[in-house]
């Protein structure tokens, strides 16, 4: 019964809670301390700073921590679950509905506008993070990295995560204070 309610919990905000985050986090305290009873408000509080002080979505956390204290390993899993699979089921059902409709002209229409403001968007981050890495590492630093980056994936064709994982080494290293 605990497994249910869990999801329930979890699964209810995340279908009303358009948007998630911070949206569905007073829906997560209705469900959590005032239908449940498994905290109280102060409690709750100090669980939502600690999911805000880590990285990730703030509502998987939450599901994740809650799901455990209440259920343990498995209580975490169902919790987490239950938080995106609205996200899941809407986006399996839109992506059979797209894909019923492929060689429609419509979405052919939809596919050709939606690229290049994807990439445009891309762009734009892609130059933040440049701005932001010139800013607080230097030019020498960040044009060492974009420069091996951009060898590691293009040239020898590195999986991206590798590259990731090697820039966060030599951040660790050489640019930490």
């Amino acid at each position: 019964m605990i497994y249910w309610e869990i999801f329930l919990a979890f699964f209810i905000p995340g279908i009303v809670g358009y948007g998630g985050g911070p949206a569905t986090i007073p829906l997560i305290e209705y469900e959590v301390v005032h239908r449940y009873n498994w905290m109280g408000v102060e409690e709750f509080g100090e669980v939502l700073a600690l999911g805000n002080a880590l990285p990730g979505p703030i509502a998987t956390k939450m599901a994740g921590y809650i799901g455990y204290v209440e259920g343990g390993v498995l209580g975490a899993a169902v919790g987490v679950f239950a938080t995106v699979a609205p996200s899941l089921i809407l986006m399996i059902a839109l992506l059979g509905l797209l894909y019923k409709f492929k060689d429609s002209p419509k979405v052919k229409l939809l596919s050709m506008i939606v690229r290049p403001t994807i990439a445009v968007l891309l762009g734009i981050m892609a130059y933040r993070f440049f701005a932001t890495s010139y800013v607080d590492n230097g030019m020498i630093q960040t044009g060492f990295l974009v420069v091996i980056s951009f060898l590691l994936l293009e040239r020898l064709k590195v999986h991206p995560a590798f590259v990731i994982l090697g820039s966060l080494i030599y951040g660790a290293v050489f640019l930490a204070p």
